[in-house]
């Protein structure tokens, strides 16, 4: 599915251009409107990929299997910039069609056939009959799971009978404050939709450029995925979550600072790569959201989902922080994602200081009462 988004990456700046516009606006309108169910059909996809995962892992677990996930994104950035480079490269007019429809073709079939395959790979939830697990080991699956509810309920209770998971989900302040802090993050990641322009603002060929793309988001992978999930596999084991979502931010805000300080080259090239680093805090930030509702399973999938949902809102505003007219520099497009990200860090902290004097109040009631150590958010 990422491969396929970023194709429209690519041909929004190779065919929307004015002329192509007036000449065939019937096929624009076309586009667009394969376009909304395009994002109709995907929008599903990474709120239900993550709920999935936290079905089958416990809470210092899911860092690193939220990294391995996210390393799809990060090798969709990486590659779907070489495929494109080498398709305008020697495709265009191969069989009478356009570099950018052979695009769609490629891009497209390989997600055709991941989406295939899925039908048949991707498992369903511990509690669900299975043919690839033994009985034992579903049966360990779901004890897993059920041990974990328990903690939860005993701290916080037993969900009301019959309860809504979408209403809890919509009264709880933390899922909209989580939003919006989520909605912050992703806008302050907004360079990565024009990560071919920033690297075509170093004087290149457009073909060159798009190769250039590839090296800083296969760096960016390191954390994740070369050292098998380093990072988020640090937070699981410290039990950590602001500081492993404050780190990868404050890089990515050292990348801009150059980014808006000279127009040098090596410079600009090296931003690159420290702003490729702070999309790694999203997967830590969404294994925080897991995290928090671990109680009930509907009201966790109805946080994930809206929680999703306004964080996905800034791909919305996001083309408009980098428009041409502030080019080739693009200083204040880098002053808004050093905004965002300095208000989502607070954001973040805010709240791991609120669930901080919940763990402290639980370790008093528990002292009080002389009971055994129980659940504990993770902060």
């Amino acid at each position: 599915m990422g491969c396929y988004d970023h194709v429209y990456e690519y041909v929004a700046r190779l065919s929307l251009d004015r002329h192509w516009l007036t000449r065939d606006h019937e096929r624009y309108h076309a586009a667009l409107i394969l376009r909304f169910f395009i994002g109709f059909v995907e929008a599903t996809f990474f709120p239900g990929a993550v709920f999935l995962l936290s079905r089958w892992y416990k809470r210092d677990e899911l860092g690193l299997r939220t990294a391995f996930l996210f390393c799809g994104t990060f090798v969709s950035y990486a590659f779907s910039a070489l495929i494109a480079s080498g398709i305008l490269a020697s495709l265009d007019g191969v069989l009478g069609f356009t570099a950018w429809r052979w695009l769609f073709f490629v891009e497209g079939a390989l997600t055709l056939a991941t989406a295939v395959c899925a039908i048949w790979i991707l498992p369903d939830f511990p509690s669900t009959p299975s043919v690839w697990l033994l009985p034992d080991e579903q049966t360990l699956a779901k004890q897993r799971m059920e041990e974990e509810v328990m903690a939860r309920i005993e701290h916080e209770g037993k969900p009301e009978e019959n309860s809504s998971g979408l209403a809890e989900a919509l009264v709880d302040w933390r899922v909209w404050w989580l939003g919006v802090a989520l909605n912050l993050l992703a806008s302050s990641a907004s360079f990565s939709y024009f990560f071919p322009t920033l690297s075509a603002t170093m004087g290149y060929s457009a073909t060159t450029s798009l190769f250039l793309c590839a090296p800083p988001w296969i760096w960016g992978l390191r954390p994740h995925f070369l050292w098998p999930g380093r990072e988020s596999r640090h937070s699981d084991i410290t039990g950590d979550r602001f500081w492993h979502i404050s780190g990868p931010l404050l890089v990515g805000i050292a990348g801009c600072i150059i980014a808006i300080s000279t127009m040098n080259t090596a410079m600009r090239y090296l931003s690159l790569f420290l702003m490729a680093q702070s999309p790694i805090a999203y997967a830590v930030a969404l294994t925080w959201v897991m995290n928090t509702f671990s109680q009930s399973q509907s009201q966790r999938a109805a946080a994930i989902a809206l929680i999703n949902t306004m964080a996905s809102a800034g791909s919305i505003t996001s083309p408009y922080f980098w428009p041409s007219s502030w080019g080739p520099s693009y200083v204040n497009s880098c002053l808004i994602c050093i905004l965002t990200s300095v208000v989502s860090i607070a954001m973040y902290w805010v709240f791991r200081e609120h669930l901080s004097r919940c763990n402290e109040a639980a370790e008093a009631e528990e002292q009080v009462l002389g009971l055994p150590e129980g659940f504990r958010y993770l902060l």
